[in-house]
């Protein structure tokens, strides 16, 4: 079984955003801030969390 999450872009002023899905948080610690770091690899996207530095 293959599992996909299609979100829809927004446009916003100039740029474009989209949600993450919640599913895809519940192994971040909700008390720490976080940037989501988007890859393009061997023809796929790579959606990785990392720590906000303070």
């Amino acid at each position: 079984m293959i599992n996909k999450l299609k979100r829809k872009l927004y446009k916003r002023g100039s740029s474009y955003e989209t949600t993450i899905p919640m599913p895809m948080l519940f192994g971040l610690d909700d008390k720490k801030k976080y940037n989501v770091v988007f890859v393009y690899e061997k023809g796929k996207w790579v959606v990785s969390f990392e720590e906000r530095k303070k």
